[in-house]
């Protein structure tokens, strides 16, 4: 028996603010729009983030350090423009810090994510699971993408919060368990982003980045690919979303860059990996799933 759009619920589980736009926003968009029930939860303020507005410079983590009290505004537009309802901060606004890039000094700062209690960090996202009860859960591998430690600590805390959510032993008083039937990575196949990387070098005659994708950390394999969920009636809200997170990326036209200057692409079809629960029926070329609710 298929859900009907009304019981579906989807629970997406980001890093830092801004994450969640550039990888999932036309998914959470459509998904939104089918009358399913979106969740967001972020495990951090992303105080550590680059500004690249200029005249906001002195909200950096060095200056003011008041750069994660502006960002809750940025996410908060962003939701707004996917239509999102539904956003929460892993155990509260504030309780873990963005721990920046590996080998910096806000590694050791005693709030970093990277350096939560695993316990306490599970049991907050169990809570959360427990409440909303989605069928479907969105992380991201256990590489976190391209390695921050905050992406690798969100996917170890996801998958340690949807075992224990499921089992009837763990903390009742977090609220009745509930198992997940699908969990799912976000990906983008290494395809893509060579189309998207060779688009940019032809409208641009200096550009001067990365021409082999292969070489970008998040490709993935096209065969790990699972799903591909088309996005593209979501373009506008997606780029929205993308566009309130002004601190931290620039859009130009069908394309963005963060604060490594690397041009990419972007995406209204977006990629999922299966790593949880049955394969839903496939189409297309490749025989991926359309919907991540497929089978459902």
């Amino acid at each position: 028996m298929t859900l009907d759009p009304a019981d579906r619920s989807l629970l997406l589980v980001h890093a830092h603010p801004d994450d969640e736009a550039i990888n999932n926003g036309a998914t959470m968009a459509r998904y939104v729009a089918e009358g399913a029930h979106v969740t967001l939860l972020t495990c951090t303020l992303g105080e550590e983030g680059e500004v690249l507005v200029p005249e906001l410079a002195g909200l950096a983590a060095d200056q003011a350090d008041q750069l994660g009290g502006y960002r809750i505004g940025e996410l908060a537009a962003a939701m707004a423009a996917l239509g999102v309802t539904d956003h929460r901060f892993l155990g509260g606004t504030g309780r873990w810090r963005d721990s920046g890039m590996v080998g910096t000094p806000a590694n050791d700062h005693p709030r970093a994510f990277w350096n939560a209690d695993p316990d306490e960090a599970t049991a907050a996202a169990v809570a959360v699971l427990r409440e909303v009860r989605p069928q479907v859960v969105v992380g991201y591998d256990e590489h976190g993408g391209y390695g921050h430690p905050d992406h690798v600590q969100a996917h170890r805390v996801a998958m340690a919060a949807v075992d224990a959510a499921a089992d009837p032993g763990y903390r009742p008083d977090l609220g009745t368990p509930h198992a997940v039937a699908k969990v799912y990575w976000t990906v983008v196949p290494v395809s893509v982003l060579q189309r998207g990387m060779d688009a940019l070098a032809a409208a641009d005659a200096d550009y001067d980045g990365v021409t082999d994708a292969r070489e970008i950390p998040f490709a993935a394999e096209d065969a790990d690919v699972t799903c591909e969920l088309d996005g593209a009636a979501y373009r506008a809200q997606k780029t929205a979303a993308m566009r309130a997170h002004a601190t931290q990326l620039t859009l130009d036209g069908d394309f963005y860059a963060l604060s490594n200057n690397l041009g990419q692409e972007v995406l209204v079809t977006e990629y999922y990996q299966l790593v949880r629960g049955e394969r839903g029926p496939g189409q297309g070329e490749h025989g991926w799933e359309t919907d991540l609710f497929a089978g459902l």
